[in-house]
């Protein structure tokens, strides 16, 4: 009996035990998983964000240039220890970015809410290893000096919120063309028109009227992208011929404005910009620092700058399939950053080669919204620099594979008034002021050019540029592409000038001459 119920007990319990195997392999039924949706409303590449009717595109490239003679992203050496040619210039510079892209759009009963911000992550050289340069001694805060080995830094471009025809954020300006500086160049330094490719703080709002008519207006921060320099002749013109820049803070937005057509032979857009110039202090110490003495010297009335530009694209023109033709002509008083422009600051130009009748020649070309010299018998305020460039690209495709591009760019820079004025004890005139301050650091001014050691004073200069890149695209996606630039400095000073140039330059005699210079860029870029 007690057999019997050992055995009975025991397969209770085997049942019970493989009742729970049993129970254990069943299988839980899952939480349903929402899979990634195509949205296909606003073209290709873009998906739902799960569980909202969010749409987003991820994008971005891979760049990597080098250019040689020339610094990263193609430009020229035209000043500092470039435009000098001494041994401290790197010879060739490079810079590796991978770009990444955030696009968002929502529909709504106000139309399509959108978000797009673009961040780059770069490396690249310091272009100069002179340790009497913050970027050389690392003694100063400078994005280059984060490409150090292992460093690297990260850059902004465009972070804007778009909603009912307004745009809010950091995006290009209204008075840009389409293509901004790159009509059909690779290098990020063509001038002789405006630049806000990586986008400007501002408020736009934009119209549709139909039939590809469209309207801009927009209010754009003048901080970084719309002001050279307003220049103090007081404080004199330094060796380099540039003079001391004494813009005061920030007053009022550029107002800016466009009215385009887009149709299906290409684009027609005029464009507008006003830009407020004005100064700090009449008294100010090197440097334009301010002393106790600044704010009760007084300072010069601001000026409304203005600036006026056209620009066009021709397609479908009869030389192949998808080749165009890319051209703008910009005109600007106290607004010389729409003229001289690149896709960061407005250079001034200081460029040193070989002569004949001294130790070199050197060409110089100072940029600026407007100069003033106070006092009595100054300037009796600031007075505008005048400028106008053109600048295109005829871009051709000879097979699919394989396209090139033809650019160039003219711009010219005058300042008002005679080169003779500050010899004849006029400074009332631009020139006149800033020859006074120029003739303090080089010494031979004359009325007419004459013997080794004078010279006869004009700040005007002009500006040239051409190139030619050919790109090759193997694959979807991948191009790699070779350009070749020249850059020519049409300055107006003649004669020579005995003078200490900056280091290390010697003291020596200096003849004033044109100048130029050519850089090659070659580039591998993967979009994705």
């Amino acid at each position: 009996m007690k057999m019997v119920k050992s055995l009975i007990l025991g397969s209770a319990a085997g049942l019970i035990a493989m009742s729970g195997a049993q129970a254990a392999d069943l299988p839980v039924k899952a939480k349903a998983v929402e899979y990634v949706r195509i949205c296909s409303l606003y073209g290709a590449g873009f998906f739902y964000i799960p569980g909202t009717d969010t749409c987003i595109k991820l994008g971005g490239y891979l760049r990597v240039d080098t250019t040689f003679n020339g610094g990263v992203y193609g430009q020229p050496f035209y000043n500092g220890d470039a435009g000098q040619g001494n041994r401290f210039r790197d010879q060739f510079n490079s810079r590796s970015r991978m770009a990444l892209t955030v696009d968002t759009r929502t529909a709504t009963e106000y139309g399509v809410v959108r978000t797009f911000g673009q961040g780059d992550f770069q490396f690249q050289n310091f272009g100069s290893s002179n340790p009497a340069l913050p970027v050389g001694s690392q003694a100063g805060l400078n994005s280059g000096l984060l490409s150090a080995a292992g460093g690297g830094y990260v850059a902004v471009e465009m972070v804007f919120i778009q909603f009912a025809g307004f745009t809010f954020g950091k995006s290009a300006s209204a008075f840009a063309a389409p293509w901004h500086g790159y009509p059909g160049n690779n290098n990020s330094f063509l001038m002789g028109g405006h630049d806000t490719v990586t986008g400007v703080n501002n408020i736009q709002y934009t119209a549709q009227f139909g039939n590809g008519v469209s309207g801009t207006i927009g209010l754009d921060d003048p901080t970084v992208f719309h002001k050279t320099s307003v220049q103090n002749l007081g404080l004199g013109v330094n060796v380099n011929g540039g003079g001391t820049n004494a813009y005061g803070g920030i007053v009022a937005p550029d107002i800016v404005g466009n009215i385009r057509v887009d149709q299906a032979w290409g684009l027609l857009q005029l464009s507008a910009g006003a830009h407020l110039v004005n100064a700090s202090y009449n008294t100010l110490g090197a440097g334009g620092v301010p002393t106790n003495l600044s704010e009760i010297s007084g300072h010069p009335d601001s000026k409304w700058g203005f600036s006026v530009q056209g620009a066009l694209q021709i397609k479908n023109i009869p030389t192949g399939a998808g080749d165009d033709i890319k051209v703008s002509a910009v005109y600007s008083q106290g607004n010389t950053k729409d003229v001289i422009s690149t896709s960061g600051g407005s250079p001034s130009f200081a460029m040193f080669g070989g002569s004949g009748l001294g130790y070199q020649s050197v060409g110089f070309g100072n940029t600026s919204d407007g100069v003033y010299l106070p006092g009595v018998g100054g300037t009796n305020g600031i007075i505008l620099t005048k400028a106008w460039g053109v600048r295109g690209a005829f871009n051709h495709n000879w097979d699919p594979y394989w396209s090139s591009s033809l650019w160039g760019a003219y711009a010219q820079v005058k300042y008002d008034g005679n080169g003779t004025d500050a010899v004849n004890g006029n400074f009332t005139s631009a020139k006149g002021a800033y020859c006074l301050g120029f003739a303090a650091t080089h010494p031979g001014q004359v009325a007419v050019a004459g013997a080794a050691g004078t010279y006869s004073c004009n700040p005007d200069f002009n500006i040239a540029q051409i190139g030619v890149v050919t790109r090759w695209t193997p694959v979807k996606n991948l191009t790699f592409s070779a350009e070749v630039g020249a850059f020519l400095l049409d300055q107006k000073m003649s004669g020579s000038s005995v003078f200490t140039a900056t280091a290390p330059k010697p003291n020596a005699l200096y003849e004033f001459k044109d100048q130029s210079t050519v850089f090659l860029n070659v580039r591998a870029q993967r979009n994705f």
